[in-house]
């Protein structure tokens, strides 16, 4: 697809209407994705013509549903070129994917272990590895941050040891957009015999993941940050992975044989998936990858670069702005404040003049406390959005400071 700004923005239906009277900016992307024709379409399509359970009928419209539901995991496998597709498991999203994996690793573990985090973690891929420590008596270590928000490369290293089982970190910060020398991490982790988990909650929405080429063991992220709906995710793991985890949930759909005795479980990939899924989630989340990939990643690389670039020119030009989060390599997130202003007061008063922006800790408290902040003010942009939405967040942030100064 040609990358047309205007046919692009024409696709996504809530981005046409007022706020308090003014034409919504929609700047909240790195919160969730806002959804084109095509994949709401989609959703309301399977509930039309085609709902039904998956993998137990021999009815048609079970083997429909089935059907569309392992192509949509075919679609992803080649998306983020997994080897097999039985590696590619359907979750509830990243959350769920990372608690998946840190619940098994929580019953291998042992006292003496460790489990490596980074400073730049959401909460999400901190407390279940918390849980997991608590549970087996392993020690967690953090790999300390820098002032641009970069990671400490020489520290990670120091860090690692025999003793380590696991190192998990995200592919791009959700608080300040810096993205991590993932594949240096991941290729440091498995010269000791670790395994790594990359949270790409973050990332997907920016660039494919080439999970073979990363060599990473696990891989996650959500449905809904990439145009598909909420309430999906992918969690990848190489096969030799899952084989070795114990199930998450039982139920349903998980077993090989059940009697009072014994249970035997499923083969991959439905050992993980107990009970019925989102199976309209599923399908659509495969639709709004073939969206992406229509676009062109390359195009959203490339634009979103062009947005980046600009909305930090204008920024800067104002009067007590501070940055966060500014490393050379950065997604299309920019994090701020005014000196003695407070965020959540900024995003208040721009809220009013149609600008939605996300402010607070961005689930994210371990970085706020390094900068001894409350917050940030985050702007995050996606390749629907336009260099003239900038243009009013900036006079909204101009009006904001007036009335707080």
């Amino acid at each position: 697809m040609k990358f047309d700004i205007n046919k692009i923005r024409s696709q996504f239906p809530i981005l046409h209407q007022q706020v308090n009277g003014k034409p919504l900016v929609y700047f909240d992307n790195a919160a969730t994705s806002q959804k084109p024709q095509v994949v709401i379409d989609a959703e309301v399509k399977y509930y039309n013509e085609i709902n039904a359970n998956i993998h137990r009928g021999v009815h048609h419209l079970s083997q429909v549903a089935t059907d569309a539901y392992e192509e949509s995991r075919i679609k992803i496998q080649k998306h983020i070129n997994a080897k097999n597709s039985f590696e590619v498991l359907f979750t509830s999203g990243t959350t769920f994917g990372i608690n998946l994996v840190a619940n098994g690793f929580g019953q291998i573990l042992k006292a003496g272990d460790e489990v490596i985090v980074s400073h730049l973690e959401h909460h999400s891929n901190i407390v279940p590895w918390q849980f997991a420590c608590e549970r087996s008596g392993a020690t967690l270590k953090v790999i300390p941050m820098l002032q641009d928000g970069s990671l400490d490369m020489e520290a990670y290293q120091n860090l690692l040891t025999k003793n380590t089982k696991i190192v998990a970190v995200n592919h791009i910060s959700n608080a300040l957009g810096v993205v991590n020398p993932v594949k240096f991490i991941i290729e440091k982790a498995h010269q000791v015999g670790a395994a790594v988990l990359i949270d790409g909650a973050q990332a997907t929405p920016h660039l494919k993941p080439d999970v073979q080429d990363l060599d990473c063991d696990f891989y996650v992220f959500s449905g809904h940050k990439i145009g598909g709906p909420t309430g999906t995710g992918i969690l990848y793991g190489k096969e030799v992975w899952l084989n070795k985890l114990p199930p998450y949930q039982g139920g349903g759909e998980m077993i090989k044989e059940v009697t009072f005795e014994k249970t035997t479980y499923a083969c991959l990939p439905h050992k993980f998936e107990a009970g019925t899924p989102n199976i309209a989630g599923g399908i659509v989340l495969g639709v709004a990858i073939d969206y992406l990939n229509e676009v062109g990643f390359d195009n959203i690389a490339a634009y979103e670069q062009e947005l980046l670039d600009y909305g930090m020119q204008q920024l800067s030009k104002l009067e007590g702005i501070e940055f966060y989060g500014t490393t050379a390599e950065k997604a299309s997130v920019i994090s701020f404040n005014f000196k003695g202003i407070h965020p959540y007061d900024v995003g208040a008063i721009i809220d009013k003049l149609g600008i939605a922006v996300r402010t607070g800790h961005h689930c994210a408290q371990p970085i706020m406390n390094y900068f001894d902040i409350p917050g940030t003010i985050r702007a995050s942009f996606a390749f629907y959005n336009t260099k003239e939405e900038i243009d009013a967040m900036i006079e909204a942030l101009k009006k904001a400071q007036m009335m707080l100064q």
